[in-house]
């Protein structure tokens, strides 16, 4: 660099280091997603909660130089090419120790920070959509958007094409012998105009249906309502216009307010087959299933009343895949034992219907994925056993 001149790669150095950071963050909140998303205490959240991920230091690459002889001066041996490793760190493959005795090595650096819920969800809900979403053309006036594809010769300014006026302005200059562009005159403005474009909307309903008897035990109620808590998040996030239906149930399906839906105490024995009777009724009179895109999500323990109900249960578990989107079952089982309703359904085939099981609090992440995601129709047909937490596709 010559004498005097700056380098201005320095000035960077703060925006680049920041990029950095945030990377970093980024990926310790991918590393340690499941943990973080089944923290109870964010089902009360505001929104404005932030919560504290562990992220791995960074260090500036440096010389380091050998402490056991003296003098030394910042110069090797040469012999060495680019790939060479010169030291390890502790952990790595080849580092020296004793794996079963006390360590000797320093350790690698971690420090703490605090990210808010909105960054916790911007990573969460990349991975995430509404499977098999079509357009649903829907009759109502703010379906109607406008588009500029108009062009007039009077408008306000702010609606100039200026594109437009320098054709208009090069092509007179060319009628009067002189391709060039020249002095602007009022003709040669153009402005864009819009017209009202009615465009098909993809409308679309989500029915969370929970179970509320009495079997479902504290692991069992944290797990469903964590689960609901983000769906319910994800939703709001990322579809403005997708419209939520609550069902509970015991051996009656109601259908409640969102309120009710999370924290509605749980007692009373177990009729599946009752929530899925009310859901059925709600989409036939509410959500016909040509205008909208109709998802069905139901979490419960798999206890149910009875091996008729079990049955009644794969019957109308398999009208609402015919007629919705995608019909999701998740059980909640800690118990390691396969459930009665989770055996009755391992008969169901269905290319919009899937099943996911959920043992431990990191499984609820896995079950968010298995669910919501691209679920083209005509899937090959998954195993019946997938290990806890993971979705199946029959």
């Amino acid at each position: 660099m010559p004498r005097g001149a700056i380098d201005w790669s320095l000035h960077r150095k703060g925006p680049v280091d920041q990029a950095r950071h945030q990377e970093k963050v980024r990926a310790a909140i991918r590393e340690n997603l499941a943990d973080l998303i089944a923290d109870e205490s964010l089902l009360t959240s505001d929104g404005r909660r932030v919560v504290k991920v562990p992220v791995r230091s960074l260090r500036e690459y440096r010389f380091r130089f050998s402490t056991h002889r003296n003098p030394q001066v910042g110069q090797g041996r040469g012999g060495r090419r680019k790939g060479d490793v010169l030291a390890r760190q502790p952990g790595d493959p080849g580092a020296q120790g004793d794996p079963h005795g006390a360590g000797h090595e320093p350790g690698i650096d971690y420090y703490e920070t605090e990210v808010a819920l909105e960054d916790l969800e911007a990573v969460l809900f990349e991975e995430l959509e509404l499977p098999n979403l079509e357009p649903r053309r829907q009759a109502v006036l703010d379906a109607q958007r406008p588009r500029f594809t108009e062009i007039t010769r009077a408008g306000p300014l702010s609606r100039a094409d200026l594109r437009r006026a320098l054709k208009e302005n090069l092509r007179r200059h060319a009628r009067q012998g002189e391709a060039r562009l020249g002095p602007f005159r009022r003709e040669d403005l153009r402005y864009r105009s819009w017209r009202d474009d009615p465009r098909p909307q993809a409308r679309a309903v989500v029915v969370a249906m929970r179970d509320v008897s009495g079997s479902m035990g504290e692991f069992k109620k944290a797990m469903s309502r964590t689960f609901f808590f983000w769906m319910n998040r994800f939703l709001q996030t990322r579809y403005r216009t997708v419209e939520r239906v609550f069902i509970t149930h015991h051996t009656e399906a109601q259908e409640v307010d969102e309120e009710r839906f999370f924290y509605l105490g749980e007692s009373g024995g177990t009729r599946v087959s009752s929530a899925y009777r009310l859901a059925l009724e709600i989409v036939a009179q509410r959500y016909p299933p040509a205008e909208w895109n109709v998802y069905a999500v139901h979490f419960s323990d798999g206890d149910n009343w009875g091996e008729s109900d079990n049955g009644l249960c794969v019957q109308l578990a398999r009208e609402l895949a015919e007629q919705a989107r995608l019909f999701a079952y998740g059980e909640i089982n800690d118990s390691g034992y396969r459930s009665p309703l989770m055996t009755a359904f391992a008969g169901l085939r269905h290319p919009r219907f899937v099943r996911v099981q959920i043992s431990r609090r990191e499984d609820v992440y896995p079950a968010l994925k298995a669910i919501f995601r691209a679920h083209p129709e005509g899937a090959p047909a998954a195993a019946p056993e997938r290990p806890a937490g993971r979705g199946e596709r029959p």
